[in-house]
């Protein structure tokens, strides 16, 4: 039997400590349109007791970033064993001018934003939102010659990566690429 055809996400959902605070922070930031919101007392899925404020962000290109409010679940944490640079929402931008535009209004806005950091086919910017999670707004600086080198080394990586738990060297033209623009 064969592997479905993915179509795209339908959305990605986070948890939010406050609902409205987080639309308005999306909004805000970075313009997204506030699409829906769903509320139940029931967990469709289980049926289980546990009210919800589902709200839906549209992303652009038909994408959506969604987060549930659980007002009678314990305070939301973070994964202590994961460094916080590790989980976060990176949304791509059109070009590195927008990236620099984007960093000038996020910080008028009195965010801290790191970046931009160059990323050898990308540069990106850093930020958080109200619930603690970490955004990453990012501006493509790739050619197809450097997609297609990469993803002709990304078995290979894997593999050694598997056996040794070693950064593998197969892509350190990348860095290189870094070193030289910079």
């Amino acid at each position: 039997m064969a592997a479905p055809k993915l179509k795209g996400f339908h959305h990605v959902a986070y948890r939010c400590k406050d609902a409205k605070e987080t639309v308005e922070f999306y909004q805000k930031t970075l313009g997204m349109e506030f699409q829906l919101a769903i509320a139940e007392d029931h967990v469709p899925s289980t049926g289980a007791y546990d009210p919800y404020m589902h709200i839906f962000l549209d992303a652009g290109n038909g994408n959506v970033l969604a987060f549930f409010e659980l007002p009678d679940q314990p305070e939301m944490g973070r994964d202590p064993n994961t460094p916080v640079w590790v989980q976060h929402i990176a949304l791509r931008l059109g070009s590195l001018d927008e990236l620099l535009a984007a960093k000038a209004h996020l910080e008028s806005l009195g965010l801290d934003v790191l970046g931009p950091t160059h990323h050898g086919i990308f540069k990106s910017i850093y930020f958080f939102d109200p619930n603690g999670h970490r955004l990453e707004l990012t501006a493509d600086i790739s050619t197809p010659d450097q997609l297609a080198q990469l993803k002709s080394v990304a078995q290979p990586m894997i593999d050694e990566w598997t056996a040794t738990k070693k950064a593998p060297r197969h892509a350190a033209w990348l860095h290189e690429k870094i070193k030289e623009d910079s």
